[in-house]
């Protein structure tokens, strides 16, 4: 495709007669520059194309364009959108956007039946249908590699649901965990980003065509026509609302700041895990750089710079809410501004979900690395007062005699299963042999049996219901 910004479409005249019969002088070149937007808002020319065919065939309906003139606009709109995927088209910054490119074009093809297309329509219900167009389908492909992803960590998950890791909370080693249930959090977190897409696609997929410039159109058009023919639920109701609502770009912006916060969290566990200190993972070096002056270093470029892109996408979010907040009703160019932040979010989250599927499945895990770690930093000292707990000790004189015993075995430099029989009845007289079942990494993950647990099977059965739920 030929670079937007570069202006030699020898069809196309200097003047955009489209409005320019307004104004005595034309626009200086310095702010027909600034305030073109073709340089980016061609990436909705097939979408623009969409519209248009099912506006004019309604129009056609309603009896407000002859039928010829429609088999003339589809014609050439045809022969547009060839160009278009041929890269042929040539873009002109002279006609400000991807609206009146297109329309040119097509007058050039067909003549008047290229004028009449635009009757009933304004490019500010034009752009905000296309946006929506583009949107929707956005976000139907981009549930499909959250999906994908889901996938990867359910098959690394499965051979791990043995697997025995420390879990952390502020970063210290607080309970033994399966690393399947560690991975199946984030597959919690994802599943949330679904539902959200899906509830946000409920309200992207409604149909501001019609509602003209601001306050409708004096043509007997059918909006609901339109609709149905482009796939929509339904159409705007309020026509002011129609043209300036972008709550469904915010929305959307919002939904991808949270996808990528989930695997910005994800990346810098994984950045921690690969480090010689925690040793838990590997990375495949297909995902990784080298330094310039280190020989032996192997750096977790691709997690890194998702975090760096979560930032990318979270300023996103807040450009979209600083544009909307202070714009009057209805229609202002402010809105221009929306289309780079949407764009660039919807491309950051498909490369980002494309590649973390793909690292997800070239990991490799290091178990004993991890279990030596959970041993460490007296991961079972809960179930210890859980165990006195059950042998009728009050919580808190439980928690208190297990505080003493972690002590101890600070003191004499070992964990609390290496504590002899009599050692650990002087904190409690009610700990018996049995005692060294809990106090195994083994015996504390079995323990937490029950719905959301980290007991292996409890792992196996959300890992099998997570699966279950992706083939609906």
């Amino acid at each position: 495709m030929q670079d937007p910004a570069q202006d030699n479409n020898p069809r196309q005249d200097k003047n955009n007669d489209t409005w320019s019969g307004r104004f005595n002088e034309p626009v200086a070149e310095l702010v027909k520059r600034y305030t073109a937007s073709i340089s980016f808002d061609h990436k909705l020319a097939v979408f623009d194309i969409q519209g248009s065919l099912a506006h004019a065939q309604m129009l056609a309906a309603c009896n407000i364009i002859s039928s010829q003139d429609l088999k003339d606009i589809q014609r050439g709109l045809a022969q547009i959108e060839n160009e278009i995927i041929a890269g042929e088209f040539a873009w002109s910054v002279d006609l400000e956007d991807v609206h009146l490119n297109i329309e040119k074009r097509l007058t050039a093809l067909v003549g008047d039946a290229g004028k009449r297309l635009h009757t009933g329509r304004s490019r500010n219900d034009q752009v905000a249908t296309d946006v929506r167009l583009y949107l929707r389908h956005s976000i139907d492909d981009l549930l499909g590699l959250v999906r994908a992803l889901q996938i990867a960590l359910l098959d690394l998950a499965e051979n791990h649901t043995n697997t025995i890791m420390p879990g952390f909370t502020h970063l210290q080693v607080a309970q033994p965990v399966s690393f399947a249930h560690h991975l199946m959090a984030y597959f919690e977190m994802l599943k949330r980003d679904t539902e959200r897409l899906h509830d946000c696609r409920k309200r992207v997929n409604r149909l501001p065509l019609g509602a003209a410039a601001l306050a409708g159109t004096s043509y007997p058009i059918k909006r609901e026509y339109v609709a149905e023919l482009l796939g929509f639920d339904g159409v705007c109701e309020n026509s002011l609302d129609a043209v300036s609502d972008r709550d469904f770009a915010i929305e959307f912006t919002a939904c991808g700041a949270l996808i990528m916060t989930h695997l910005s969290r994800f990346s810098e566990e994984l950045i921690l895990w690969m480090s010689p200190r925690f040793g838990f993972i590997d990375i495949a070096d297909r995902f990784c750089t080298g330094s310039s002056i280190m020989p032996q270093k192997k750096n977790p470029d691709v997690p890194e710079l998702v975090r760096g892109k979560t930032g990318r996408v979270n300023g996103h979010l807040v450009a979209l809410l600083t544009l909307m907040k202070g714009q009057p009703l209805a229609y202002n160019k402010d809105n221009q501004e929306d289309k780079e932040p949407l764009f660039d979010t919807v491309e950051t989250l498909t490369q980002t979900l494309r590649i973390y599927a793909d690292m997800i499945g070239g990991i490799t895990v290091k178990p004993e690395a991890m279990r030596n770690a959970a041993l460490q930093g007296y991961a079972t000292a809960t179930d210890l007062a859980d165990y006195l707990v059950r042998k009728s000790l009050p919580f808190r004189d439980a928690h208190e005699a297990v505080a003493l015993a972690v002590r101890f075995a600070e003191q004499r430099g070992c964990d609390l299963g290496d504590i002899g029989l009599a050692e650990l009845q002087q904190f409690s007289a009610l700990i018996g042999e049995d005692v060294y079942q809990v106090l195994s990494l083994e015996g504390s993950l079995a323990s937490r049996n029950h719905t959301g647990g980290t007991a292996p099977n409890q792992v196996a059965s959300a890992i099998a219901k997570a699966r279950a739920s992706l083939s609906k």
